[in-house]
């Protein structure tokens, strides 16, 4: 059974500050189409905030993603820190007291994180908002470990439905925030939200195919 600890998932939140960095311009070049134009800026300095705080107090996954959590709600103004927010509060809160991490735990984890943010968003798929790639994406993970995938397939699964989700935001009209005034001007780029939830995706998935992959090759 594929598993990884708590303690050693902290990397992943690592990787998850690291890609946000290094996508900040990105993020906000995206947003700036069709709308503000700081996710990128925001995002970026919430979690440039938590590097600084898990620097001085480190711990194991599930409390970096709360200290990540309550840094986005606090010091993220809009609507993205109270989203993400929820989102990684969810998942941590979720987390938290497990020593080891395998597909069950995390795919809890993950519908909790959804069932978050649908407690304060009314947005759904179809929207274009981060729910285009959350959703489909969390979907794919559970049904791959309902088929009886392994831990790493049913990241793998999450990864693919994760871009295609985002993808599917190119042709949409924005029908929820500032973009929705643009009406079908918005038509045509991808929604920023659902870019930044597929890049995070990619990274918690990625970097616990790693952790999975280097405890297979020590055994």
């Amino acid at each position: 059974m594929q598993t990884f600890t708590n303690k050693e998932g902290a990397v992943i939140i690592d990787q998850l500050i690291i890609a946000i960095q290094e996508n900040k311009q990105y993020l906000s070049d995206i947003d700036g189409l069709i709308g503000d134009g700081d996710h990128g800026i925001n995002m970026n300095k919430g979690f440039t905030i938590c590097r600084e705080e898990l620097d001085k107090n480190p711990g194991d996954m599930a409390y970096g993603l709360k200290v990540l959590a309550k840094i986005l709600m606090m010091k993220i103004g809009g609507s993205m820190g109270p989203l993400y927010g929820k989102f990684f509060k969810a998942m941590g809160i979720a987390l938290e007291g497990k020593e080891v991490i395998g597909i069950e735990e995390m795919g809890e984890a993950l519908k909790d994180a959804v069932d978050a943010i649908a407690s304060i968003s009314p947005a759904k798929v179809g929207d274009k908002t981060l729910i285009d790639t959350l959703i489909p994406a969390v979907m794919a993970y559970v049904n791959a470990h309902a088929e009886g995938k392994s831990f790493s397939e049913a990241f793998e699964a999450m990864k693919c439905a994760a871009i295609e989700g985002r993808d599917s935001t190119k042709d949409m009209v924005a029908k929820l925030g500032r973009a929705s005034r643009l009406g079908e001007r918005s038509r045509g780029v991808l929604d920023a939200g659902a870019t930044s939830c597929c890049l995070i995706l990619e990274v918690l998935g990625n970097q616990a195919q790693i952790l999975l992959e280097n405890k297979f090759v020590k055994i």
